[in-house]
């Protein structure tokens, strides 16, 4: 299969991917879930007509278009999803699903949406094991239902991507993960670096010097791995893979860059609002599903004007509006942080990427100042400052988003 065209570099005008959220229903109720999904469909929910409306939208968005996926909830559990694949193909548009681990996938409703013109099953895996699975999924038996969707999947000769969240819980089992991944036949390993939202506020994210280690970890695995490897909510792999391929060109070592980029198609981070747009089940747009910041909806308004002209969204393109270590760090053209993690922690879309180790060379701290005549009182938090090319200092504080 030849390798599909590269996006450009920019996303001021199209974005690289659109999420649907068909339906917020399923019959899991995961402990990292962004979206709290609910047992029952909401008769509020797009309905086939205005599914079919806003696939004209996301066509009109460019070309070449947005890569589509049909998310939930469980999208299985809308009974129009052949109807809605089979539109958006015929728009010209690839599109990706990805079903929950139960019972609803089944190998005939694969089939159809294969028919249908399905491109890419994406099938979440937490663990490689029933029990760790299971444990991060809350529902005995979604390992191997899982498992059967994959199964499915080979069969029907449907490219397949494997999700997994990388958390304080899932971390020990990364390593056994990886090895999981060797032996199933997958196009792209998508590891997702969790953001404390929905469910997922109560979970413990690993530190940033575990984030580190991870993503170095990947890239290593990169170089020798027979599948893509890509980052959701963790675009400073986009710094990791830049470091350690100048490294080896430094030492005269062979790199991937050019195979990486063929197997992501974007030559950049993929982030919240810039090259990503969301609209949940209402027809609400967002930046992301990690972002749920509304700024819209596709009953009422263009997708293109609200991914292109909307305030908020210009703000998450625009690097030089970033704050704290982001604004100051070399990579943020590249990288750019996760917007969804610095709003989940501080409140702040622009502000740092709290699960970023990096030290950009023109952002210190300030010294605390002198201790103060109360030496029992509790000191204030110390301010971080940028330094800029006169060594003038400019408080990076955030003022809010």
């Amino acid at each position: 299969m030849p390798a599909p065209p590269l996006f450009p570099t920019a996303f001021d005008q199209t974005p690289f991917l659109v999420i649907w959220e068909t339906t917020r229903a399923c019959a899991l109720a995961c402990v990292h879930c962004r979206a709290d999904a609910i047992a029952r469909r909401d008769p509020h929910e797009l309905t086939t007509e205005e599914g079919f409306a806003l696939i004209y939208q996301v066509r009109g968005l460019g070309t070449p278009p947005p890569l589509f996926v049909l998310t939930g909830g469980d999208p299985m559990r809308r009974p129009d999803l052949a109807r809605l694949v089979r539109h958006a193909s015929d728009q010209g548009l690839t599109v990706a699903l990805t079903p929950s681990g139960t019972a609803a996938a089944t190998p005939a409703r694969l089939a159809e949406l294969k028919d249908a013109g399905l491109s890419r099953i994406a099938v979440s895996l937490d663990g490689p094991d029933a029990a760790s699975h299971d444990a991060f999924r809350r529902v005995r038996g979604s390992y191997d239902w899982t498992m059967r969707i994959i199964e499915s999947a080979i069969a029907l000769d449907l490219p397949l991507q494997i999700n997994t969240t990388v958390s304080r819980i899932t971390l020990p089992h990364l390593h056994a993960m990886a090895a999981r991944m060797s032996e199933l036949p997958i196009t792209l390993w998508a590891v997702f670096f969790l953001v404390q939202t929905g469910r997922g506020a109560s979970l413990d994210q690993i530190s940033a010097s575990e984030c580190e280690d991870v993503l170095g970890y990947l890239y290593d695995l990169s170089l020798t791995a027979p599948f893509g490897i890509k980052t959701t909510e963790a675009p400073h792999y986009q710094r990791v893979v830049q470091q350690r391929e100048q490294a080896r060109e430094a030492a005269g070592l062979p790199t991937r860059a050019v195979e990486r980029r063929r197997q992501l198609r974007a030559t950049r981070s993929v982030g919240d609002g810039n090259g990503f747009v969301f609209v949940d089940h209402v027809g609400q747009i967002c930046p992301s599903g990690f972002l749920p910041m509304t700024r819209g909806n596709v009953r009422t308004a263009s997708l293109a004007d609200v991914y292109r002209d909307d305030a908020l969204f210009r703000m998450l393109r625009d690097a030089a509006r970033l704050e704290g270590k982001c604004g100051a760090c070399e990579f943020r053209t590249t990288c750019g942080g996760s917007r969804s993690r610095a709003y989940a922690a501080t409140g702040n879309a622009l502000g740092s990427d709290p699960l970023c180790a990096y030290e950009p060379t023109a952002y210190v701290a300030v010294p605390p100042p002198a201790p103060a005549m109360e030496p029992h009182r509790t000191p204030l938090t110390v301010p971080l400052r940028l330094v800029t090319g006169d060594q003038s200092a400019i408080d990076c504080e955030h003022t809010g988003a």
